[in-house]
């Protein structure tokens, strides 16, 4: 049977696709801006014939509809990072979270920890061989279409062909729904003074020919402004997004001097607007892989100069890092900063860098503390933990006294905060600053 035909005898309604859902099923949602929307809301909106349906998921950019007040009795929510529309479930009880690195999410799908019943996932139109692309979330989705006993697809036009190992071939798909949706963007953050300032002292630490990972954010987005005088930059970065395509364009990205996949930008999945996605369609500059692989520390580590640049909520005078939770409320998730510190610092001339605003609420706050909060997680440790980056300066952690490292974090705090973290220190450590 040609492929073809198994497109044409496996193609559904979207409501008809999710009556094969079944209640006690663990349902793996696709990722980020690969949200199959359409099988979502058609999901939610067959709820009455299921019970205690577990939804598993990571940044969530959609409504997470089947996580809202009123929902329990049908669908829970299992969040491996917290985002907008599940961190209030998972504070009210209504959802769970698990705390995991990134690179390991397909374990658990293989291992059996997180069994996947059901992949609902969204790929793009097969081409001539009969092949669809994840697009722009390979990450974990690819996974858990490989490891699920149910395979159920939006193919969708309007998502991108993305290169490397992002394929599954239609005879893998159960069951078919055809899609014309836009893909969900994420429009760029504004960036203001500090947001700069603190791109500005980062790329002042990336030399020529460094492999950069890059989160998401005001932060990330603005170390790029700064790098346009640099030369021949890599990537390999679990997310890209718009600000990678205008250095490409520049000449500044290259890839010339990696030592993995020269050559090619090496990204999991990607969060933009349609520039970013029309960028990367069948653009064989692109190679898209499964995170086990673009975030395993031990392939990441291959990369010579390679520099991994994140955020956080707190760092304390010892020098350990919270990203994920405001004292015991989780905000977030690890999501791939602890898979790059440790692959950076096994990298030949690596350096990972933890860029943060000095303060919080307005000022009202410092970022820099004595103590992280009562019920904080510490999300990468103290002996992980290389150069802090905020507004006022640069910290340099590795291979310091926590006397040292102490005095190089209040440096670079806020002056408002300065005198208190001063006492913080006298406290600590019995001496005067």
């Amino acid at each position: 049977m040609s492929w073809k035909e198994i497109y044409k005898n496996r193609l559904v309604k979207p409501e008809d696709a999710v009556t094969h859902i079944k209640s006690g099923n663990r349902v793996v949602v696709g990722h980020a801006a690969g949200e199959p929307t359409e099988l979502i809301d058609a999901m939610v909106a067959n709820k009455e014939n299921y019970r205690n349906v577990e939804i598993v998921n990571l940044v969530v950019l959609g409504t997470a509809p089947y996580a809202k007040p009123g929902m329990e009795e049908y669908f829970h929510d299992n969040s491996i990072f917290a985002s907008t529309h599940t961190r209030e479930a998972i504070e009210c009880g209504r959802a769970d979270f698990t705390p995991c690195f990134f690179h390991e999410v397909p374990k658990l799908f293989r291992k059996g920890y997180i069994p996947v019943d059901v992949a609902l996932v969204q790929v793009s139109s097969p081409d001539k061989h009969g092949y669809c692309s994840f697009g722009v979330s390979n990450d974990y989705t690819k996974p858990a279409a490989e490891y699920a006993k149910m395979v159920i697809a939006e193919v969708n036009p309007n998502m991108p062909r993305t290169m490397g190992d992002s394929f599954i071939h239609i005879s893998k798909i159960d069951y078919i729904v055809e899609t014309s949706h836009e893909i969900i963007e994420l429009q760029p953050p504004k960036i203001g003074d500090v947001e700069k300032k603190i791109g500005e002292n980062c790329a002042s630490l990336v030399e020529d020919g460094s492999t950069l990972q890059l989160g998401i954010g005001a932060i990330p987005e603005a170390v790029l402004l700064f790098l346009k005088h640099k030369k021949d930059l890599g990537i390999h970065s679990e997310m890209i997004s718009d600000g990678v395509v205008e250095l490409v364009e520049a000449g500044v990205i290259t890839n010339k001097f990696k030592t993995l996949h020269p050559g090619k930008i090496v990204v999991a999945f990607l969060m933009g607007t349609r520039r970013l996605y029309d960028f990367v369609d069948n653009n064989p500059l692109v190679e898209m892989y499964p995170v086990n692989y673009v975030n395993n520390p031990c392939v990441i580590m291959q990369n010579y100069k390679m520099v991994s640049i994140n955020s956080c909520v707190q760092v304390d005078l010892m020098g350990q890092v919270c990203s994920e939770s405001i004292g015991l409320k989780q905000i977030s998730g690890v999501g791939g900063q602890v898979d790059f510190v440790r692959g950076v610092n096994m990298s030949e001339d690596g350096i990972s860098i933890i860029a943060i605003p000095s303060t919080a609420s307005k000022g009202k706050i410092s970022r820099i503390v004595g103590l992280l909060n009562a019920g904080a997680v510490v999300t990468t440790s103290r002996t992980d933990v290389d150069y802090i980056v905020t507004e006022y300066g640069i910290a340099q952690l590795k291979g310091r006294t926590l006397r040292d490292r102490a005095k190089a974090l209040i440096n670079i705090a806020h002056p408002d905060f300065r005198q208190g973290l001063m006492e913080e220190y006298t406290k600590k450590f019995k001496c005067g600053f």
